[in-house]
């Protein structure tokens, strides 16, 4: 199990390629509504982070499917 700084510095790189090499993709970040708390003072914990940092996997995986398809 990974530690939180970890977590963050995976979270920070994957998010920094993102918005490096998909800009089209990073736009849509603010919008997901996966990192959008559902109360107002929610709890950042080391689990939020993994699902976060899955969730952005998924995220870059599934753009990388749909914009392959298109490119064939």
């Amino acid at each position: 199990m990974k530690n939180l700084r970890k977590l963050l510095t995976e979270i920070t790189q994957l998010t920094t390629n993102i918005e490096t090499n998909y800009p089209e993709l990073y736009r849509s970040l603010d919008e997901n509504p996966l990192t959008i708390p559902k109360t107002d003072h929610p709890n950042v914990d080391k689990q939020v982070m993994e699902e976060y940092l899955e969730s952005l996997k998924q995220l870059l995986k599934h753009h990388l499917e749909t914009h392959n398809n298109k490119n064939t």
